[in-house]
């Protein structure tokens, strides 16, 4: 029992940065941009994260609100990258796939090398403690489980209602469905499709910028070149099981980091099972949803993918 209590514990924010990054390809998705370069955004965002509090840290203590600006400009700098991604597919048409794999080896090149030049090497940093809801994360097991982490844990939960209405229930969630189903009809009503599209981009960027520095600064309190992991192609792979629904998308999320984090308790059992079964297990399991999953699975926006030219009108 406290095995599966201590592997669901840390399934919720074992999930964040997936559930963060995956919310922003959603929004990438929902407009018609399909944006592989997702890892070398997170990859940024998790570098800048770490490197204002352990650069502060250097002269003393590191207060927490330093922790805050680090996330703070994380997600500026996902958000320009997602716009310079813009520039890229939406502005000059650039296949989507190939300059997204460009945007992913050019983040996590950039954030290792400024890192082995800032940093030189692996360092701790204090990071963001836990900030357990009083009251809640009293409840025996219940609390444990959800209410005993850092606050950006339950920002990222809470966020997902937030992201269903600003999709479904907004005006510009609205105009990013439009112009990701049907961007003629869209620009024939008076929106502008390019706009639209280079928004949606920009709040993709900053969420994956923000999941990044969410595991630099909350969850492992570090940097390294190997950080993400594949998180970035995980968090593509999620919104297609969530069939570009945040809801979905968060249960995909858990399950994922569920299987995460049951590698990494088992492992700690002493198990005679080399540790690269358990390793591979939660991108098995992935796989094995997707392939069950595809053939129930709605189409995407109708124009993912496709480059939207106005001059052009067949």
């Amino acid at each position: 029992m406290d095995i599966l209590i201590n592997i669901l514990s840390m399934t919720v924010p074992f999930s964040v940065a997936l559930l963060l990054a995956s919310l922003g390809e959603m929004f990438n998705q929902r407009s018609g941009v399909f944006n592989l370069g997702c890892e070398g955004i997170m990859a940024v965002g998790a570098f800048i994260g770490m490197l204002v509090p352990f650069s502060v840290g250097q002269g003393g203590a590191v207060a927490g609100g330093w922790n805050w600006l680090g996330l703070l400009l994380a997600c500026v700098a996902g958000a320009l990258l997602g716009l310079l991604f813009g520039l890229v597919v939406v502005t000059f048409r650039a296949p989507q796939g190939i300059a997204g794999i460009g945007l992913q080896m050019f983040g996590v090149g950039v954030a290792g090398t400024l890192f082995r030049h800032f940093v030189g090497g692996t360092q701790s940093i204090p990071g963001m403690s836990t900030t357990p809801i009083p009251l809640l994360s009293k409840i025996p097991v219940i609390g444990r489980i959800f209410f005993s982490h850092s606050i950006i844990v339950y920002l990222a939960f809470l966020f997902v209602p937030l992201a269903w209405y600003i999709l479904f229930k907004t005006p510009w969630g609205l105009r990013v469905r439009a112009v990701g189903t049907h961007p003629r009809a869209a620009d024939s009503m008076g929106i502008n499709v390019n706009r639209t599209r280079y928004e949606a981009l920009a709040v993709g960027g900053a969420l994956a910028g923000l999941a990044g520095a969410y595991l630099s600064v909350c969850q492992v309190k570090m940097f390294s070149d190997e950080l993400i992991a594949g998180r970035g192609f995980i968090a593509v792979a999620l919104v297609y099981f969530g069939h570009w629904n945040p809801v979905k998308i968060m249960l995909g999320a858990l399950l994922f980091s569920f299987a995460q984090t049951i590698q990494y308790n088992v492992q700690g059992l002493g198990m005679n099972v080399p540790y690269e079964f358990f390793v591979m297990l939660p991108y098995v399991v992935v796989v094995v949803v997707l392939a069950f999953t595809s053939r129930n699975q709605k189409t995407g926006p109708a124009a993912l993918g496709k480059p939207f030219n106005r001059e052009m009108r067949t």
